[in-house]
């Protein structure tokens, strides 16, 4: 038998191909092996992952928490709104052409413009989207771009389908104003505008789920201030779609949860009583002629605030110019937000009861009585009530020039002696502040206008509000830095020595602004000069009168309600301070107001008003403002109630805001002709209730159960 010889060629073949057999192998069974760890070790949680892939959660909005009164009649409740929404991943799986079609097929039924509803459909952050008007939800949920759409339309829309791909009609909760006895409380109240980026990001950062891309929230009034409480909490549809993004079917739902409903102190009839008053205080100053600057008032804005005055709260509160909240429902146009923001149509969000800041006038005068009982005079004290006060080379004049010789502080808080109170102001610039650069000088005047809580804010639960000015002698010379580079600069271009009031003033500022001198003192004393006040702190002043010295931070909330019917949170008074006074000095003072309406500056406005029954405490003030006709005011209390109310550029107080005034508490005491009516009074039993609303299983709500505590 033959030896078979192998070539050395050969066993280098055969050793290559086991080579490659060997490695073939392995790789076959890494293969296996990775498959076998994808697909049965880890099988389930890539097939969940995969899962999570092709669903999309799509929001689903709560009904916004009402708003009722006191009574608990609606002041802000909620309507269903037909709304047309267009599903963007549809959009973007068609051609240009077929996407344009449809776009101005659905723009034609809805009635808006093709542009319009375009840029509705943009995502905000990209490059073309405009703030405002582009989508900031997620791209998985249909857009809305058109409300309140007929309802003849929506159906048209649902029936035909196949005509129009990925557009939706539904119905939605959106905010509405039944407006109650004809108010409009807008200041109060406030509105909604969409959620910022920036608000969104926040809320993801803090881990708040109640908010979202399509959300609203509150901008303004207790819309904002309880926001939280209000805007519920969103459900969720989960929907299946494809991988081309398009919804294939639903996969679950979690409902949406309401918001809660806010109980205010607000009593819907009397603030209608009050709006319409305001408004009518202010057509009448329109048509009056002005002695004084010869033309009929100006009158172009106004207040009116009503005070629970054992507590704080606010039973009504007033502005004008005012504004319709329900502009912002459905979108509001840049022509209506400029119109909001226009100092032509008046500044219509600007509330003038909180924001206005005005010089108080002769409502100044009991504050300063107050001080000057409870710093050396005393109510035996008698001054002069002459025609004027000659101060440096100025002579500071009574109102109309009047005399009435010696009298005492009741008999000037009666007439508003401006000479009296010129000789308060006199005497203590005398005795303590005579150097006008001592900054440091006591004042007891300054300080007893800060303890009735003037210069800061009162606290009231609407944002917003404006803290007012005591302009003593820090003030004075903090102004003075900041302003006399620009006065300075006018003084040292008046090369022509100009003598226009302008240019004495800058003069004059320039060299000695920062000096508190006694002609300060002596419009101090009268509510004049560089003191500010808004009618909501000149109203919780005149309460803490009212109720011995207590201080209240207003509230226009009471409680919060859930859905059930449950309280969350009650609402309940809070004293932000205590003025600093002899109890005998308020009482003075309290008991001297009582004669203003009998046979002081208000009385020609009260005769035949039942003041025996409902003791009506007041204080009328006309406040001059420089280049302007004076400011009327009224301010009125009872041991009940604190009713204030201002008009600019209004003229005398009791001529202007009297009758107004008188025609509120004739509503708060049910008074007819010169009666009190305790059965047709506004607020059952003449106070304010004390209980809350009764919410009932079936949804509605009914009237406090009178009598009890809060």
């Amino acid at each position: 038998m033959a030896a078979v010889l192998i070539r050395p060629s050969q066993h280098k073949s055969r050793l290559r191909l086991f080579v490659v057999q060997v490695l073939f192998v392995s790789l076959f069974l890494t293969l296996f092996a990775r498959l076998w760890y994808l697909q049965v070790f880890t099988g389930e949680e890539y097939q969940a992952k995969a899962a999570e892939q092709s669903v999309r959660d799509i929001v689903v909005q709560p009904a916004r928490g009402l708003i009722v009164d006191a009574m608990g009649r609606p002041l802000v409740a909620n309507r269903d709104s037909w709304v047309v929404s267009v599903d963007r991943t549809v959009l973007g799986k068609m051609a240009d052409t077929d996407r344009e079609a449809l776009l101005r097929k659905v723009a034609a039924a809805v009635g808006e413009p093709y542009d319009d509803l375009v840029a509705r459909l943009r995502l905000c952050g990209q490059p073309d989207a405009v703030t405002g008007t582009c989508w900031n939800g997620s791209p998985f949920q249909p857009v809305p771009v058109a409300r309140d759409v007929a309802q003849a339309t929506a159906v048209q829309i649902s029936e035909q389908a196949e005509e129009f791909p990925g557009v939706v009609a539904q119905r939605e909760s959106v905010r509405s104003y039944p407006a109650p006895f004809g108010i409009n409380a807008a200041d109060v109240l406030g509105y909604l505008s969409p959620i910022t980026s920036d608000e969104l990001d926040e809320a993801e950062r803090a881990d708040d789920r109640s908010v979202n891309g399509a959300s609203v929230v509150g901008r303004a009034g207790v819309e904002k201030t309880y926001d939280q409480w209000l805007r519920g909490i969103p459900g969720y549809e989960r929907v299946a779609v494809d991988s081309m993004g398009r919804v294939l079917g639903g996969t679950g739902q979690v409902s949406a949860t309401p918001g809660d409903t806010l109980v205010t102190s607000i009593d819907a009839k009397l603030q209608g009583v009050a709006e319409q008053q305001l408004h009518d205080a202010i057509t009448t100053a329109r048509g009056t002629y002005d002695k004084v600057t010869h033309k009929n008032y100006v009158a172009d804005s106004g207040a009116v605030v009503v005070l629970d005055a054992k507590d704080g709260s606010v039973v009504a509160m007033a502005s004008q110019p005012t504004y319709d909240p329900s502009v912002w429902v459905d979108g509001i146009s840049s022509q209506q937000l400029k119109s909001l923001y226009s100092k032509k149509a008046g500044d219509p969000l600007l509330s003038r009861a909180t924001q206005g800041q005005f010089a108080p006038g002769s409502t100044w005068k009991p504050f300063m009585t107050v001080g000057a009982l409870n710093n050396g005079f005393s109510e035996d004290t008698r001054l002069d009530c002459s025609s004027g006060v000659q101060v440096g080379n100025r002579w500071f004049k009574n109102y109309e020039s009047a005399a009435y010789g010696m009298i005492d502080f009741a008999r000037a808080l009666e007439l508003s002696c401006d000479s009296f109170f010129y000789r308060v102001g006199i005497s203590f610039w005398n005795r303590f502040g005579s150097d006008s650069t001592d900054v440091k000088a006591k004042d007891p005047l300054v300080a007893q206008a800060k303890s009735f809580g003037f210069g800061t804010k009162t606290g009231i639960d609407v944002p917003g509000e404006a803290s007012g000015r005591i302009a003593d002698r820090q003030w004075r010379l903090d102004y003075w830095n900041a302003m006399k580079g620009h006065y300075c600069k006018i003084d040292k271009h008046n090369t022509t020595h100009k003598r226009d009031y302008l240019h004495v003033f800058a003069h004059e500022f320039c060299l000695e602004g920062n000096r508190y001198r006694i002609t300060d003192a002596v419009n101090f004393a009268i509510g004049q000069g560089d003191t500010i006040v808004t009618p909501l702190q000149l109203a919780r002043a005149y309460a803490a009168l009212s109720n011995g010295g207590t201080l209240y931070a207003p509230r226009v909330a009471k409680a919060i309600v859930d859905p059930d019917g449950k309280v969350v949170r009650r609402i309940d008074p809070v004293v932000q301070g205590r003025v600093k006074s002899k109890k005998s000095a308020i009482a003075y003072v309290d008991n001297a107001l009582q004669g203003t309406p009998r046979e002081g500056t208000l009385a020609w406005k009260f005769g035949g008003f039942p003041l025996d029954q409902v003791k009506i405490r007041g204080k009328t003030g006309s406040a001059e403002v420089y280049g302007k006709q004076s400011t009327s005011w009224v301010a009125t209390y009872t041991k009940d109630y604190v009713v204030v109310m201002m008009v600019t550029q209004g003229g005398t107080g009791s001529g202007t805001s009297g009758p107004a005034v008188r025609k509120i508490w004739e509503a708060l005491y049910g008074i007819t002709g010169e009666e009190v009516d305790a059965s047709k009074s506004v607020i059952p039993g003449v106070t304010p209730p004390r209980r809350l609303p009764v919410f009932t299983e079936d949804g509605s709500i009914l009237p406090p159960v009178t009598g009890g505590s809060r």
